[in-house]
């Protein structure tokens, strides 16, 4: 069996000081995955991926590093992303943007294809999500032994549609973005691990990671204010697939759920 400890975006300071600072060397310690996919598109302040917090998380034990709409927020990032070595971006982005959207990694001697697509529903219109996903697994064929996909996506339909519709060609789905875990993991009839979000890794003392008083604001006086991290109460989630790599078929989906 490969295990895969899958962790939710990582928010600002109070994120990234949870997992390099300890945490996700616990998480490993505990269930002692043969993967780690991280999703870090908010780790640098709380917007945007840097180069030098990818190399932190690296550091702490992140093998992939997924990610979202915000990206190619921080220039400095591109190079990391051009490399097509752990940090990849979603797949549906126009090929001028920088970065692949896959990347295949080895765990146990089995070939890993770590796939990162973007939702459209209720946010940019990228390429459809399902027909890059579908030429992913068409192109790479004979390439890889597992395909698994983070769907950075805010619609839970859009998220478990694109579980359903590659049930049986992914052994595991797993949706990002909304930092709100769900309690819905389960394996489809196909075999394919699913969980609609991890939730974040970050401060709860705020709303979803941002400080209060900037997110009430926002609401009450609609003027602009400037988002900033959350400090406090921290957590992680995430989710551990365990996958039978003799079938390609989820076998377990644990959720996880840590305070600092």
């Amino acid at each position: 069996m490969i295990k895969l400890l899958t962790l939710g975006d990582v928010v600002g300071k109070a994120g990234t000081e949870l997992l390099c600072g300890g945490g996700l060397r616990e998480l490993r310690a505990r269930y002692t995955p043969d993967l780690v996919i991280v999703n870090g598109e908010n780790a640098a302040e709380g917007n945007g991926l840097s180069r030098e917090v990818a190399a932190q998380l690296y550091d702490a034990g992140a093998d992939v590093l997924t990610g979202g709409n915000h990206t190619l927020r921080r220039r400095d990032l591109y190079s990391l992303l051009d490399d097509g070595t752990y940090a990849i971006r979603p797949a549906n982005y126009p090929s001028t943007a920088p970065g692949l959207g896959y990347v295949t990694v080895t765990a146990r001697g089995y070939r890993v294809l770590v796939a990162n697509v973007a939702g459209c529903v209720f946010m940019e219109p990228l390429a459809s999500p399902f027909e890059t996903m579908d030429r992913i697994l068409a192109r790479e064929s004979g390439r890889y032994d597992i395909a698994v996909c983070d769907i950075h996506a805010e619609a839970t339909s859009e998220k478990m549609a694109f579980a359903r519709c590659f049930d049986g060609r992914l052994a595991a789905v797993w949706g990002t973005h909304t930092h709100v875990a769900t309690a819905d993991e389960t394996i489809l009839p196909g075999g394919t691990g699913y969980i609609t979000d991890l939730g974040m890794c970050g401060s709860h003392a705020g709303i979803l990671g941002v400080s209060t008083d900037a997110i009430l604001h926002k609401y009450l006086v609609k003027t602009p204010v400037q988002f900033l991290p959350a400090q406090g109460e921290e957590q992680l989630h995430g989710a551990l697939f365990t996958i039978d790599e003799k079938t390609g078929r989820c076998a377990s989906v644990e959720r996880i759920a840590r305070n600092a």
